[in-house]
Parts: structure tokens; C-alpha cells; sequence
């Protein structure tokens, strides 16, 4: 792939970290405002309630992981190329960046996730 190949699909990746952050970011500022009410609800809304919740979080990180997966090959695969342009090494820069979305991110949802339990059966 040509450096300008890769670098589209890096804004490519980079687009469906963002996008993949939209739903579950909502499914959780919609859940902390409904879990009062949730809470009061029968067994099996609670349960429905955070199995859903529960899914959407593992499609979500899944999504982010391995968009930021990918946007660290395509940056890998630039790194090989010769020559070196300003847009090319800030790309190259912002790799260890993407650690975050693998790992930090998803650690932050399952941390609201588990607040989110806890105001249901607690």
C-alpha cells in the first residue's frame, strides 16, 4: 500500500473508534439516569436491563479494539514505508495513543457497568 492508502485507512480506523464509542457512551448516560427506576422493578427487568447493558459494552469494546487494532497495523505497516512527511510522522506519533482505546477505555465502561449493578441490586 502507498503511504497515502495507509493513512486513509488509519483516519478510516480512527473514524470507527469514535463511532464505536457513540452507543455504548449513550447506553450508559441513558442507563445511570433509568437504574433508579430500574431498580424498583421486577427481577427480571433487572436482569434484561443489565444483560443488555452487559452485551452493548462487549460489542462496543470489541468494535474499539479492534479498530485501534488495525489503526496500529496500517501505522506499523507505514513506519516500513520510505520517505517521512509531516502528516506521516504525527500518524506514526500517535500510535501508543491507541493503547488507550484498547485497554484504558474499556476498562472505564466496565468500572460505570459495575456502578450501574450495583445501583440495581444493591
Amino acid at each position: 500500500m502507498t503511504e497515502q492508502e495507509l493513512i486513509q485507512e488509519f483516519q478510516k480506523n480512527r473514524l470507527h473508534i469514535i463511532l464505536a464509542q457513540l452507543a455504548p457512551t449513550a447506553l450508559l448516560a441513558f442507563a445511570a439516569i433509568a437504574t433508579p427506576g430500574i431498580a424498583s422493578s421486577d427481577e427480571y427487568v433487572k436482569h434484561a436491563f443489565a444483560l443488555i447493558l452487559l452485551a452493548s459494552g462487549i460489542l462496543g469494546a470489541l468494535a474499539e479494539y479492534s479498530a485501534a487494532a488495525q489503526a496500529q497495523a496500517a501505522i506499523d505497516d507505514l513506519k516500513a514505508l520510505p520517505g517521512a512527511s509531516k502528516l506521516r510522522s504525527r500518524v506514526i506519533a500517535f500510535r501508543p495513543w491507541l493503547e488507550i482505546v484498547k485497554f484504558v477505555t474499556p476498562t472505564i465502561f466496565v468500572a460505570i457497568f459495575g456502578f450501574i449493578l450495583a445501583g440495581l441490586y444493591l
